[in-house]
């Protein structure tokens, strides 16, 4: 497909808006993630949620714990919704990418499945960012679909996308290469609430900045 005529994330997610919440509201791997997140906060923790969608569950879970949430999405739709929905945290529209980070500025970083429509060197090349934004000991969590995929067209809940991923091992690596040691991995298998959704393997692991 010509770059010119290929969807962008921000026109997928303007599409798919609220839907996008309500096919994925009920992992329970997500919600036990942010759980386990939340145990190891210290209390008003300034955190990057990247990707952050409808702001829902990952940044309102995080503010209605008493943290400082940033979050940043490319799609405008989304953005406006999180800002609707959870007042208590901060929403940017921006992509992560082109983004200004300072260098030890969080606590913990967030990134829910907001990878897989960026090349392998980008998402290598974020993760890096990333890791350098986090206070020494800061936690970084990142759940992907784990498949080496590289630019693979694919229809997702109704819309046309291209798909890069890396295999879990090969992720890891990426992970542990940007300064990040893995503490806990959990992978789980969820089929989105809706009708075209098919079973999506998930791999979410929780890092600590070295």
């Amino acid at each position: 497909m010509d770059d010119q005529l290929r969807p962008t994330a921000a026109m997928v997610f303007d599409a798919l808006g609220a839907d996008y919440e309500r096919a994925f509201a009920g992992s329970a791997a997500h919600r036990a993630s942010l759980q386990r997140l939340l145990t190891r906060l210290a209390p008003h923790s300034r955190i990057l949620d990247v990707g952050s969608g409808t702001g829902r569950p990952t940044a309102q879970s995080l503010a209605d714990a008493g943290h400082d949430v940033l979050g940043v999405d490319v799609s405008p739709v989304m953005v406006d919704l999180a800002a609707r929905q959870v007042p208590g945290a901060a929403f940017q529209c921006a992509d992560i990418r082109e983004l200004v980070l300072e260098d030890e500025s969080f606590d913990a970083v967030c990134v829910y499945f907001s990878l897989l429509q960026m090349s392998r060197a980008e998402q290598s090349r974020l993760l890096h960012r990333l890791g350098r934004s986090l206070r020494h000991g800061g936690h970084l969590v990142v759940a992907t679909v784990p498949l080496d995929v590289e630019d693979v067209g694919a229809v997702f809940m109704g819309q046309k996308v291209h798909v890069t991923s890396f295999g879990a091992d090969e992720f890891i690596s990426v992970v542990t290469g940007a300064g990040l040691a893995v503490e806990w991995e959990q992978n789980s298998v969820f089929t989105p609430s809706h009708p075209e959704a098919v079973p999506e393997p998930h791999l979410f692991l929780h890092c600590v900045r070295l």
